[in-house]
């Protein structure tokens, strides 16, 4: 073990805490108990994490030691099913102490997905590794911070041996230059400094660019919506994240949000396109309630898309009576009513007294020269077009260079062409309507699916 620089940090007490545990665990469970009945693992992690797509390994973390409890209802084979459909591999904290982790998470995910499983531990000993492939794990970390050389290469060995991947954890410029001489395959540069928790998203930044051609560079930690992925998708082949998805009651929705943005697929007039939508991985659906649109639909037909997908859904009115869209959002328990048409302030501020609480307002602004102000009260979220919506055109997005856009939706013209192009402008997520159709209030799954394939490349 390392000790330069660890003493008196937070990482060298875990580390202590760590030995403890195992001798401990020694006794409880020997290796001589369970070691004939380890087999190799046949989930390759190495393959997994290759290709030309942005991976994602999706960590099972119940609490941290920055954070404490970060998900109460913390069931492992839940979290395992919602993952499954999008990433790479399954991380899985067993450490018991810190992270309120077991390894008996571990083959509760393995039997339910069908990527390889990492053990995410602090492992000082070729017996936790042991102990993981016996549980069913097919990956470990291995992290510089708390290895020598020596010690990495016998645990690296043992891990082999058994079929396992190893993903090589380092944190600063030097454990990089270790990563390298020890010939690491996949390497995590930790954006936060372990003997401090402190997080830099520059880590990766300027880290990976030191690695070697054929080397997978994971970036771990701080990762927390889908803009830092487009920024450090340039930059890492792909992302390990825990915290900011664990913390999230809808984990579903809390995935696609940092994977794909929070996107809106709106004008949606039949089942069969919210099927679609939520598919390809829409967040938000839109339905119009405004009588002159071609895509307008009455309670009934909304109900009918509803029934289609689990989809947050999203009311679209224009200068309604309030009491009607109040009872509209309860009928069909809207997630948000978007307003389209001259609402003033006078008019949201009685709009939200009877509104349902867990019901958003969003306002519907149009950009011709300059980006109209944001700032009426009780508007949680803005959606920027060219005009009063669902006309295909585009507005001049060079305007938006340097407004803060967290709030903030884009519409208008959207489609697989320029959907790209419009997902780096930092925007929360984009509207689409028209540009994903074949005709008004008739979408394409092709167009919806080559959209959301465009917004999974960084």
């Amino acid at each position: 073990m390392q000790d330069t620089g660890l003493n008196k940090t937070v990482l060298h007490k875990i580390v202590g805490d760590k030995e403890i545990w195992l001798a401990a665990r020694k006794l409880q469970q020997p290796l001589a108990s369970f070691q004939n009945d380890i087999t190799p693992s046949q989930r390759d992690f190495y393959h997994a994490l290759r290709g030309d797509k942005t991976v994602f390994i999706l960590e099972c973390k119940k609490a941290s030691p920055s954070k404490g409890v970060i998900r109460d209802n913390f069931n492992p084979a839940e979290i395992a099913a919602v993952y499954k459909n999008y990433a790479s591999a399954i991380s899985v904290l067993t450490d018991e102490k810190y992270f309120q982790g077991s390894f008996d998470f571990l083959p509760q995910v393995s039997a339910v997905v069908t990527q390889p499983v990492l053990c995410k531990d602090f492992i000082i000993d070729a017996y936790q590794i042991q102990l993981a492939r016996f549980y069913q794990a097919d990956a470990i970390l291995l992290m510089l911070s708390v290895l020598d050389d020596e010690t990495y290469r016998q645990l690296a060995a043992v891990a082999h041996s058994l079929n396992m991947g190893v993903l090589t954890e380092a944190s600063n410029a030097e454990e990089l230059e270790r990563a390298i001489a020890l010939e690491a395959k996949v390497v995590g540069i930790n954006n936060r400094d372990l003997r401090d928790l402190s997080i830099s998203l520059d880590r990766t930044r300027e880290l990976a660019p030191r690695l070697p051609e054929g080397v997978t560079v994971i970036s771990e930690s701080g990762i927390n919506n889908y803009q830092q992925v487009r920024e450090l998708g340039h930059f890492a082949n792909g992302f390990l994240i825990g915290s900011a998805l664990m913390s999230e009651p809808d984990l579903n929705a809390a995935v696609r949000r940092v994977l794909l943005g929070e996107n809106k697929v709106c004008g949606l007039t039949r089942a069969q396109d919210a099927t679609a939508a939520y598919q390809a991985g829409a967040v938000y659906g839109g339905l119009i309630f405004v009588g002159n649109s071609p895509r307008y639909v009455d309670i009934a037909r909304a109900r009918t898309v509803i029934s289609g997908a689990p989809l947050k859904y999203v009311g679209v009115f224009r200068d309604a009576e309030i009491e009607t869209i109040q009872q509209t959002a309860e009928r069909l328990s809207l997630t948000a009513v978007q307003l389209h048409g001259h609402e003033d302030q006078a008019y949201i501020n009685q709009l939200r007294e009877i509104l349902p609480a867990s019901c958003q307002i969003w306002k519907a602004l149009s950009v011709s020269d300059t980006v109209p102000a944001r700032n009426l009260q009780h508007v949680e979220r803005y959606v920027l077009d060219n005009g009063q919506g669902g006309t295909g055109q585009r507005f001049d997005w060079s305007l938006l260079a340097g407004q803060p856009l967290n709030n903030v939706l884009l519409a208008g013209g959207l489609g697989p062409d320029n959907c790209g192009a419009a997902a780096q402008l930092g925007a929360a997520g984009l509207d689409l309507n028209s540009g994903i159709e074949s005709a008004p209030g008739i979408k394409d799954p092709q167009k919806i699916a080559a959209v959301f394939d465009t917004l999974r490349t960084y």
